[in-house]
């Protein structure tokens, strides 16, 4: 079975809506999706990996709805 395509970074800021920088401040703190870095340096993000930070963010979340 393949693999779905891994989301790129530009498609990832789209979807949360946050800017680049934000983004990457995030990333240091560790509180980003989980990102797989390629050999050319670019940053993809699979699409189970950006669901499953969505959910996390609206655990954290009290009276989200």
């Amino acid at each position: 079975m393949a693999r779905p395509p891994a989301l790129k970074l530009a498609e990832v800021l789209a979807e949360i809506r946050m800017s680049q920088s934000a983004f990457y401040r995030l990333r240091a703190r560790g509180l980003a999706p989980r990102m797989v870095k390629l050999p050319n340096g670019e940053l993809r993000c699979r699409r189970a990996d950006l669901d499953a930070w969505w959910e996390a963010c609206e655990r954290d979340t009290p009276g989200w709805r």
